[in-house]
């Protein structure tokens, strides 16, 4: 792009041009590739079982084994990690389950590639380090497997139609592994829009408010070895999806309606240099450079039909966990952590939360029926059973030929919105029109059935 190019697109993106953003950090709209299709609705032939390579097995990834493991119709054929001990851990899952022992690539950050010439792998499972998540995914793809990818699926927005891009060209699936839209609370909610309950969708607020100031601790290896250095160079929200998923699921977006632009502000940045000051000597690398995240990041997003939500993280401050899970209509309110609404003509007063067992008539009604299937058989998996849920599922879409319920284009547009908070942020909250990654095909795809 030369300056008049760019100089253009700034003025036009409302971006002072006397702050310091770089050209290739403004959204930038795509046109699909030659020969590339959509993938709305997309399903692959039903497949007998689903062969799967796991690329990363640390906390989260041994977790995904586990799961896995438990459903039928599914093998594990391939286990790549940088650290051995921790395949050999996730190879005796297998082993322990009666399961065959798969076999193990550690020879390095790119040994994934050679997992990936194997011809007997239909998908892989992403769980590494976030600067990682891209690359794989493409290559997976591109290696003609179905790639299944950690939260969030990218850095930056670019890689977002990178990703995108692939996707639509080699007619596989890449699915960004959001969890949390298959919570029990949120799959109610989700059943309760279909039905109407709270009339028209006008607001919604998710977030991600989680102390996670100790995985700082992890610092030769683990979670916080990798993450703890994000806090030291980016400023934005980092980890959006968790509380947007479900939300930008309730209202539709990519199915009738998508974003449009959003604002965001970010905090002082306080609590991580305290922590690591108090807890780790002067010469410690965490006390070696400074953390410029704000603490509290609040992220605005308008779409285009005009709903607006809001999306807050907060990964370090003493704080309860909290989703917030809230959903706003013309009808009533839906409000999570704890879980409470109104309903006008249902609820006795609308300025009183019915809350507790006050609840119990709503979820006798409206139990979404996913959960009401195999809620049970999830017991004691991850996060409430929400993991379990998301891979029976998964797996059943793949076995029965339907198409997943997150496509390559919600993963992209959520992953987005951390990525291009962090634009905003650095140019004062000004505002940012987050890019249509269906190209236009949001018009005409149908809302998120619910599952019979």
């Amino acid at each position: 792009m030369d300056r008049r190019q760019f100089l253009g697109r700034a003025a036009s993106a409302g971006i002072s041009l006397s702050l310091p953003i770089a050209a290739a950090a403004l959204p930038q709209e795509r046109a699909r590739p030659r020969g590339a299709k959509s993938l709305d609705a997309f399903a692959t032939a039903p497949m007998s079982k689903v062969r799967f390579g796991m690329i990363g097995v640390g906390a989260r990834g041994s977790g995904h084994v586990g799961d896995l493991l438990k459903l039928d119709g599914v093998e594990i054929k391939a286990i790549c990690d940088l650290y051995p001990d921790w395949a050999a851990r996730a190879a005796k899952q297998c082993t322990d389950a009666g399961r065959p022992s798969p076999e193990i690539f550690t020879q390095g950050k790119d040994h994934f590639l050679k997992m990936l010439d194997r011809d007997d792998l239909d998908a892989v499972v992403i769980a590494t380090p976030w600067e990682e998540h891209s690359r794989m995914a493409i290559a997976a793809m591109k290696a003609g497997k179905h790639a299944f990818v950690e939260v969030p699926m990218a850095m930056t927005t670019d890689q977002c139609w990178d990703i995108v891009d692939t996707a639509e060209r080699t007619q596989k699936q890449c699915m960004m592994l959001e969890n949390v839209c298959y919570g029990r609370e949120e799959l109610l909610v989700l059943n309760m829009v279909a039905h109407g309950v709270f009339g028209e969708i006008l607001h919604g607020e998710g977030a991600y408010i989680h102390d996670l100031r100790g995985q700082m601790n992890e610092v030769e290896r683990g979670t916080g070895s990798w993450r703890t250095v994000h806090y030291q160079k980016r400023n934005g929200n980092l980890y959006p999806t968790h509380g947007l998923g479900p939300v930008a699921q309730y209202m539709d977006i990519n199915r009738g309606d998508r974003f449009d632009f959003l604002s965001s502000v970010s905090s002082n940045s306080r609590a991580r240099a305290a922590y690591a000051k108090e807890h780790f000597p002067p010469e410690h690398k965490w006390n070696q450079k400074p953390f410029v995240c704000g603490d509290i990041n609040t992220t605005i997003v308008r779409t285009v039909r005009g709903r607006t939500l809001m999306v807050q993280w907060d990964e370090q401050l003493p704080r309860p966990y909290n989703r917030l899970n809230l959903l706003q209509g013309t009808k009533g309110v839906w409000g999570g952590f704890p879980n409470r609404c109104v309903i006008e003509g249902r609820s006795p007063s609308t300025d009183q939360w019915q809350e507790g067992d006050e609840l119990k008539a709503f979820y006798e009604r409206y139990e979404h029926p996913l959960w009401a299937k195999v809620g049970e058989l999830a017991k004691g998996s991850g996060h409430g059973g929400m993991d379990f849920v998301m891979w029976w599922r998964a797996v059943q879409c793949l076995r029965e030929g339907l198409p997943l319920d997150q496509s390559v284009y919600d993963g992209a547009a959520w992953t987005s919105v951390g990525t291009l908070s962090e634009v905003s942020v650095a140019s004062r909250g000004r505002s940012v029109d987050v890019p249509d990654f269906t190209r236009g095909g949001w018009k005409t795809a149908k809302p998120l059935g619910i599952v019979s």
